[in-house]
C-alpha cells in the first residue's frame, strides 16, 4: 500500500511541477506546492527513501561509496605527505657543487655530466610581470649593482631525453632591492616612478645551443614580499629573431621558475646593496611556488658554485630541466617592450610578441661565453 501511495504522490507532484513551471513566467508569486501539498510529498518521500535502504542494491552502492571516499582521502593525504617530503629534502639539500675551478667558461660536459637526468619540471606560473619582446643577449645586467651571477640552463626533451637545440629562453627577475623592472605596478618598487615601463634590467633572452645550454650573465636576484629568491624562464621554439635583436612569434614550451640555497641566499643578502632591501623574507620551505616546482622528484633549486673565496666574487649556478615540446603553454604579459619603450599590457598571449614589438637597439650576444653586451635601445632605472 505505501508502494502504490508513493507512486501517486510522485505522480501528482509530477503534475503540479509541470503545470506551475508553464505558467511561471505568468504567474511568478504562485508558490509551486501548497504547504499540505509538500508535507504530503516529504512524508512519502522519507517512506521510499527508508525502503531503498534496505534493498540489496541500495547497500552495496552505500559500500562503495564509503570505499571510494576512504580511497579518495588517503590518495589526497598521500599526495601531500609526498608533496611536503619533496620540499623538504629539496630545501635541506646541498647545492653548493664540489666542483673545483669552474668558471664562466666552464663547458656543460663538466656542469651536468655524461647522464643528463631527464625529470619534467611541473608547470609553474610565470607571475604578475612577464614583458614580452625582450633583447636576446647574454647579459642582462646593464647598470644593476650586485653580485655577479653565471646562469647556465640547459634543456632536455622529456620524450627523447635529447637536448633541445635552438630554444629561445627567456630570463627574468626582480634586482637586488626587489624590483622588477619593465612593469609599474603597487607592490613593485616605486609605483609614482612611471619611467620604470621602460626599464629592461634584468631581462633577456638566450638560444640553447648544440648542447641544449643557455647561458646568461645577471646579478643575484633579490626578494620581495611573500616570494622567496627566485628566478623566472619561459622557453620559447619556432619562432623568428628580427633584425632589432629581439624574438617574436613563438610557442612556449615551458613556464618555469628557479629557486637558489636558503644558506647562499642569507650570504648574498648580508652584502652591499641587498642589505638595503627592508622588504620581508620569505624563506624557501615555506614558498608556495617551490612547492609546485618540486612535485614529481623535481628538483629546483640550482647548483652553484663560487668563483672566489666569497659569494662576493661572483656565482655560477647551474641546473637541467626536461620540457615537453610539443606544448604550447598560454602566458599573460604585464607588458610589452616596443620600438618607442615599454608598452602596458594584460593581453593573454602563446607567442613572444608580434613583429612590430621589440626595442631599438641590437643586443645580440657576442662571441663565447658570456660575451654579449647590452643593446644601445635599453633604458634602466636605479629603482
Amino acid at each position: 500500500m505505501v508502494q502504490v501511495f508513493t507512486v501517486v504522490a510522485a505522480t501528482v507532484l509530477a503534475a503540479s511541477i509541470f503545470a506551475d513551471s508553464a505558467s511561471a513566467h505568468q504567474m511568478a508569486t504562485r508558490s509551486l506546492m501548497s504547504t499540505d501539498e509538500r508535507k504530503l510529498f516529504m512524508a512519502s518521500a522519507k517512506h521510499a527513501l527508508g525502503d531503498c535502504a534496505n534493498t540489496e542494491s541500495m547497500r552495496k552502492l552505500q559500500e562503495r561509496a564509503v570505499a571510494r571516499r576512504a580511497a579518495a582521502v588517503e590518495s589526497i593525504r598521500r599526495q601531500r605527505r609526498q608533496r611536503r617530503l619533496d620540499v623538504d629534502t629539496v630545501v635541506a639539500t646541498n647545492h653548493e657543487s664540489s666542483l673545483t675551478g669552474v668558471t664562466a667558461d666552464t663547458s656543460s660536459s663538466v656542469l651536468f655530466g655524461d647522464e643528463v637526468a631527464c625529470i619534467l619540471e611541473p608547470e609553474v606560473t610565470y607571475g604578475p610581470y612577464y614583458v614580452s619582446g625582450e633583447y636576446i643577449r647574454d647579459d642582462m645586467r646593464e647598470d644593476q649593482a650586485g653580485i655577479d651571477t653565471y646562469i647556465d640552463l640547459q634543456v632536455i626533451d622529456i620524450d627523447t631525453c635529447e637536448p633541445v637545440t635552438d630554444m629561445y629562453v627567456d630570463f627574468w627577475h626582480a634586482n637586488a632591492t626587489g624590483v622588477y623592472s619593465g612593469v609599474v605596478a603597487d607592490g613593485n618598487g616605486d609605483s609614482s616612478d612611471a619611467s620604470n615601463i621602460n626599464a629592461t634590467f634584468c631581462r633577456g633572452i638566450a638560444p640553447t645551443d648544440s648542447d641544449g645550454v643557455a647561458q646568461m650573465l645577471t646579478v643575484f636576484p633579490g626578494h620581495y614580499v611573500e616570494r622567496a629568491t627566485h628566478l623566472h624562464m619561459i622557453g620559447n621554439y619556432n619562432g623568428t629573431v628580427l633584425a632589432n635583436g629581439t624574438y617574436t612569434g613563438s610557442s612556449i614550451a615551458h613556464v618555469g621558475q628557479f629557486f637558489f640555497d636558503q644558506d647562499l641566499i642569507t650570504a648574498v643578502n648580508e652584502q652591499d646593496t641587498y642589505v638595503t632591501n627592508t622588504q620581508a623574507i620569505t624563506l624557501n620551505e615555506d614558498d608556495m611556488w617551490l612547492q609546485a616546482a618540486a612535485a614529481d622528484e623535481f628538483d629546483p633549486i640550482m647548483e652553484y658554485a663560487l668563483l672566489g673565496d666569497s659569494v662576493a666574487d661572483g656565482i655560477f649556478a647551474w641546473i637541467s630541466v626536461a620540457v615537453n615540446m610539443t606544448a604550447n603553454q598560454e602566458v599573460e604579459t604585464a607588458a610589452t617592450l616596443t620600438a618607442n619603450g615599454g608598452v602596458s599590457t594584460s593581453t593573454s598571449v602563446t607567442s613572444g610578441g608580434d613583429g612590430e614589438t621589440g626595442g631599438s637597439g641590437m643586443a645580440m650576444g657576442g662571441s663565447g661565453n658570456f660575451g654579449g653586451s647590452v643593446g644601445a635601445g635599453t633604458v634602466s632605472t636605479g629603482v
